[in-house]
């Protein structure tokens, strides 16, 4: 059988991004400090850009008049000017461009224009001596975390074991998880050792005495009597509870526990509220801080009526064409290669700049689109947040719908009501009867109010919680509340239910 080879030609049509427009996006989408990497980044790839201090404040207040006149920056999601005016670079090579003073001109505008920007949404409250000295005791207060494993192996080199024994230890102690628990049996871990069991089980005893207490159980029951056992509680109904009847406390069939220990349901009740104040989870206070603190982008801060919103123009380097190659320019005296290079880094940071520019104005100008939607939200909290869209944000801004989902994206807004992520008001919503729209997260907190309130003795339905919300008139699916129940970490009414 024979192979051949063929040769044909296809005709596709492919969408791709110019390396300038990638760009764009990049540095909208990023956050404060990702876009501090990628401008230190080209800072030090184009040596025609230096970064330069902030702005006077006598140009702050020259700026801050002519703030309304700001213009508004054009869609990032479109190829800007400038993308063009690249693709057409190799066309322009081939004439004999040497008169760059035109050119220089306009850069020495756009350095002005991007002094006056930052100037026009600087916060000079936010860099005060005292603000200075919160900021700095608040990271001098951080202090480096202990783990549970560094814990017990402390505890292990303060006791007497053996050599043999601290070795098992360590080995027991590698087992256990963030929570405390034991991950292997006594009988995996001889096997895995070839260690006889019997003197694996005398150390892991040994180590259930240490702190926390319950640490080294194989499950939640043990953990509990553990800590019973610690507290000299074995006679207790706790203990007999946790040890006989496990199954029925986790469905909390109360009157089943209550015949089966021949005592009353208010006892066991009175029984099981001393075992919720048990520790389920005993290195819980040991999990290494998983919290990330967020520097906010928007700033939104009310002055008499209105609510003034300006971005963290602070934190992101002011940049502009270094004087040295202005002046290599204007000396003429260069040859054509020269200029050409020079001339493809100051389009790189002119477009950067632009681009720059662009991101925060068009950050600045969803903020206050977000503020002028929300403002029931920023006077009252939570319970008022609306319904919004990020394509009816696009509209008003004058923007596509996925700029303002890169704008948005990782970035944070301080408001009166606290920080929240940008994304955070953007959410649907459901009708209610007089034809206004309240958000999902409206209605989630109204159902947590109700259930905070409920007759314990009597708790309440999903369906129950469905014809309330009807009477505020507010249409909403059972499943939907069960939904919402759910991820409120509340129970279903069968294990609410106090007897």
């Amino acid at each position: 059988m024979a192979f051949g080879l063929q040769l044909s030609q296809r005709l596709t049509q492919s969408l791709v991004l110019a390396p300038q427009l990638q760009q764009s996006l990049a540095l909208l989408q990023a956050p404060t400090l990702e876009l501090k990497a990628l401008v230190e980044q080209e800072l030090q790839q184009n040596p025609v850009l230096e970064e330069i201090d902030e702005p006077e404040p006598d140009q702050q207040e020259k700026a801050a008049a002519e703030d309304d006149e700001t213009p508004t920056a054009p869609d990032l999601a479109e190829p800007p000017e400038d993308v063009a005016f690249d693709a057409n670079a190799e066309k322009e090579s081939d004439a004999p461009v040497d008169d760059f003073q035109a050119e220089f001109e306009k850069l020495v505008q756009l350095d002005q224009e991007w002094r006056d920007h930052f100037s026009q949404t600087n916060l000079p409250s936010r860099q005060t001596v005292e603000d200075e000295e919160k900021r700095q005791f608040m990271f001098d207060s951080l202090t480096a975390e202990t783990s549970l494993a560094e814990v017990l192996m402390d505890q292990v080199r303060e006791t007497h074991l053996t050599d043999e024994q601290r070795g098992i230890a360590e080995l027991i102690i590698g087992n256990i998880d963030d929570f405390g628990y034991l991950k292997a049996t006594v009988e995996e871990l001889a096997a895995s050792t070839n260690l006889p069991a019997g003197q694996i089980s005398e150390v892991l005893k040994f180590i259930q005495t240490f702190d926390p207490a319950g640490v080294g159980a194989l499950d939640l029951r043990e953990c509990l009597m553990l800590q019973l056992d610690r507290a000299g509680q074995q006679e207790s109904l706790e203990y007999r509870i946790i040890r006989d009847f496990m199954d029925a406390l986790g469905k909390r069939r109360i009157p089943e526990i209550a015949r089966g220990t021949n005592r009353t349901v208010d006892e066991v009740q009175e029984s099981l509220a001393k075992i919720a104040r048990l520790e389920p989870r005993p290195g819980r206070a040991y999990l290494l801080d998983n919290e990330q603190y967020v520097m906010p982008e928007v700033f939104v801060q009310k002055t008499g009526e209105d609510f003034v919103v300006t971005t963290n123009d602070e934190q992101i380097p002011h940049l502009r064409i270094s004087n040295v190659y202005k002046d290599l320019m204007a000396a003429g005296e260069n040859n054509a290669e020269v200029k050409n290079y020079i001339r493809e880094k100051i389009r790189a940071g002119k477009f950067l700049i632009k681009s720059l520019h662009q991101r925060q104005q068009t950050i600045s100008n969803i903020g206050r689109e977000i503020v002028k939607r929300q403002r029931d939200f920023m006077e009252k909290g939570v319970a008022h947040l609306r319904p919004m869209t990020m394509a009816q944000v696009a509209e008003v801004v004058g923007v596509h719908e996925t700029t303002v989902s890169r704008a948005v994206s990782g970035k944070y807004m301080q408001t009166p009501q606290g920080v929240f992520e940008m994304k955070y008001f953007f959410t649907a919503g459901l009708q209610t009867a007089s034809g206004d729209g309240v958000s999902n997260t409206s209605v989630k907190d109204m159902i947590a109010d109700i259930f905070k309130a409920e007759d314990t003795a009597k708790p309440l339905s999903d369906q129950e919680v469905v014809k309330m919300l009807a009477d505020k008139g507010i249409t909403i699916a059972r499943r939907t509340v069960a939904k919402y129940r759910d991820e409120l970490n509340i129970l279903p009414s069968n294990l609410r239910k106090v007897y």
